[in-house]
C-alpha cells in the first residue's frame, strides 16, 4: 500500500511538472512559432501560451529592431583603390513563421548578405562618391537587402555606413591632389582677376584718351598723392604730351 502511495505522488509530481512547462509567457516583443509533431502549426503571443509537451515545439521570436555591425570588408572601388569599409544595419522581424521556416539561421544570413551586398555595391562606385555620396550609397545597399531578406520575413529599416579606411600613401595622395586643385583655382581666380582689372584700365585709357582735361586733372591728383606720401625722394611724373611737345621743339631747334 505504501509502495502504491509512493508512485502515486511521484506521479503526479511528474504531472504537475509537466503540466507547469507547458505554460509559456511571451513578451509583447516576442512570438512563439509552434510546431505540432514537427509540422508549422500557428504562431502564438504574446502573453500565456500553452505548449504540449512532447508533441509541441515552441519556437522564441524577437520582433525588435535589431542592430547588427557589418564587419569592415576589403572593397576594390571602380577606380581601383583598396579602401577598408564597415556598417550597421538596422532591420527587424515581420514574419515570425518565416523568419524560422524559410531560413535556417536569419540572423547569420542577414549578416552575411549584409557583407556580401556591401562589397557588391561600394565596387561598383569611385571612391570621391564612397566619401561625398554616403546618403545614396546607404539607400542603394538598404534597397537590395531589403528586397533580398523580404522572403524571409524580414524588413531592413536602414543602412548606414560608418567608416570609409584608406591606406596611408592613398590619404597622402588624395591630399596632394587637393592641394593641386586649390593652387589651381587660386591661379584661375587671379587670372580672371587680372583680365578684369586690364579690361578697366583699357576702358580708362580710352575715357582719357576721349577728355585731355580729364588727364590732366589725373595728372594733379598723381601730384597731391605724392606730395602727401612722407619721403625724401619725390618722383615728378611728366605728361606724355608734354614731353612729346619739349622733343619736337628740341628736335626742331637742332635742325636749325
Amino acid at each position: 500500500m505504501t509502495d502504491i502511495l509512493y508512485s502515486g505522488y511521484i506521479v503526479a509530481i511528474f504531472g504537475l511538472f509537466i503540466l507547469m512547462s507547458a505554460f509559456r509567457i511571451l513578451r509583447e516583443y516576442e512570438r512563439g512559432v509552434i510546431f505540432l509533431l514537427g509540422r508549422f502549426w500557428k504562431v502564438k503571443g504574446p502573453g500565456l501560451i500553452l505548449v504540449i509537451p512532447v508533441i509541441q515545439k515552441m519556437v522564441r521570436v524577437d520582433l525588435r529592431t535589431i542592430v547588427m555591425d557589418v564587419p569592415e570588408q576589403d572593397v576594390i572601388s571602380k577606380d581601383n583603390v583598396s579602401v577598408r569599409v564597415n556598417a550597421v544595419v538596422y532591420y527587424r522581424v515581420v514574419d515570425a513563421r518565416r523568419a524560422i521556416i524559410e531560413v535556417e539561421d536569419f540572423e547569420f544570413a542577414t549578416s552575411q548578405l549584409a557583407q556580401t551586398t556591401l562589397r557588391s555595391v561600394l565596387g561598383q562606385h569611385e571612391l570621391d562618391e564612397m566619401l561625398a555620396e554616403r546618403d545614396r550609397l546607404n539607400d542603394d545597399i538598404r534597397t537590395i537587402l531589403d528586397q533580398q531578406t523580404d522572403a524571409w520575413g524580414i524588413k531592413v529599416a536602414n543602412v548606414e555606413l560608418k567608416h570609409v579606411d584608406l591606406d596611408p600613401s592613398m590619404i597622402r595622395a588624395i591630399a596632394k591632389e587637393a592641394e593641386a586643385e586649390r593652387i589651381r583655382r587660386a591661379k584661375v581666380i587671379s587670372a580672371q582677376g587680372e583680365a578684369q582689372a586690364a579690361g578697366k584700365i583699357l576702358e580708362a585709357a580710352k575715357v582719357l584718351h576721349q577728355a585731355p582735361e580729364a588727364m590732366q586733372i589725373r595728372y594733379l591728383s598723381a601730384l597731391h598723392d605724392i606730395a602727401s606720401d612722407k619721403t625724401t625722394t619725390v618722383v615728378f611724373p611728366m605728361p606724355i604730351d608734354l614731353m612729346k611737345s619739349i622733343g619736337d621743339k628740341l628736335t626742331g631747334k637742332d635742325e636749325s
